[in-house]
């Protein structure tokens, strides 16, 4: 048991390198993840932010936690389309034939993903301080932020490979992602859910990106957290899970 333990993690070690790898070569990718959500900070900041009403905040403090979820949303279409050209152009086949762990293609996957989208979000947090973004927090509360959004990388990247599976051709994989752009717009991330209306406010309150933003914004902020840290735990969690579940027996299904 112990060997097939040290065989599997062998094996996804070797295929997240392997991933981490094409992504390098592929630096536009990550370049656009970035460069979108600079601009979009930089457009609502100077822009919008004259006009939204979100109290006594700064109006670029309360955007960052909605940016961020936004450019994971943007580069995990990067790791979906891996994942779709893996399967249509006969790579999947290869490593069929040779005698590796059938997970080891998903986790090496989901690794590369949570490191992409980990570069992604320090670039924004790094730009979101140069435009004027100044976070009230503690050590402990910087921890947190960082434990979380692993958390929701390892959700977004495994959703990405599930839709990468799904998929008929890497374009459509990207298309698969693209509700992950949208959602930070119907949520907290840029406008407080009591200013929404009818339908919208309450798809708003409901959906995974309200929670998970508000814990970042309070986190960063200094502002009371309530019980929106662990709503937006249950949310990764579930998410976690059920995109493993589902993306290990489309994986199965289709190498059948």
């Amino acid at each position: 048991m112990h060997k097939l333990k040290s065989i599997s993690f062998l094996d996804s070690w070797i295929m997240f390198k392997r991933c981490l790898l094409i992504s390098l070569r592929n630096p536009e990718a990550l370049l656009m993840a970035t460069i979108t959500p600079f601009f979009l900070m930089l457009l609502f900041g100077t822009v919008f932010g004259n006009i939204a009403d979100v109290g006594s905040l700064n109006y670029i403090d309360f955007i960052v936690p909605g940016i961020i979820m936004q450019s994971l949303g943007q580069a995990s279409q990067h790791s979906a389309m891996n994942v779709a050209t893996d399967m249509t152009k006969g790579i999947i086949d290869r490593f069929r034939s040779m005698s590796i762990s059938k997970s080891a293609v998903l986790i090496g996957h989901t690794g590369a993903g949570v490191v992409r989208n980990t570069i992604s979000s320090t670039v924004i947090i790094i730009t979101a301080f140069v435009l004027g973004f100044r976070p009230h927090s503690s050590f402990v509360d910087w921890l947190i932020v960082v434990a979380l959004l692993i958390l929701v990388n390892i959700a977004i990247s495994l959703l990405a490979v599930l839709c990468g599976l799904i998929s008929k051709s890497p374009e459509g994989s990207s298309g698969l992602m693209f509700p992950l752009f949208i959602l930070p717009f119907i949520s907290s991330g840029f406008a407080p859910t009591d200013t929404m209306s009818g339908g919208i406010r309450w798809f708003a309150e409901i959906q995974p990106m309200t929670p998970i933003i508000d814990s970042i914004r309070a986190l960063t902020l200094g502002l009371p957290l309530g019980n929106s840290l662990w709503i937006a735990l249950a949310w990764c969690i579930a998410i976690i899970i059920i995109a493993f579940s589902a993306a290990a027996q489309v994986y199965k299904h289709r190498l059948s």
